[in-house]
């Protein structure tokens, strides 16, 4: 999930293209955040806070990446449509 393109260098229908599939993505990563929060609620009630703190960093981590990146291609396309 960790993106190291530059949107600025893609043309505007690969960038559309990017954001349908981050969209799309977004349910499937909210599942996996989920199951790492659950797993780190497991962790906490069997008194493993190291365990439980690694999960909520890395739910954390994953779920404010994605949403990063699909914010940073919104902004794309809406900086390109507003300069036509």
């Amino acid at each position: 999930m960790i993106s190291g393109k530059d949107y600025s260098r893609m043309p505007l229908e690969e960038l559309v293209a990017e954001e349908k599939k981050m969209r799309g993505l977004k349910t499937t990563t909210a599942v996996f955040v989920g199951f790492l929060f659950g797993i780190a609620l497991f962790a906490a009630a069997h008194k493993s806070f190291f365990l439980t703190v690694i999960l909520i960093v890395a739910g954390f981590s994953i779920g404010g990446k994605h949403a990063q990146n699909l914010k940073s291609i919104q902004a794309e396309i809406s900086r390109r449509d507003s300069a036509h």
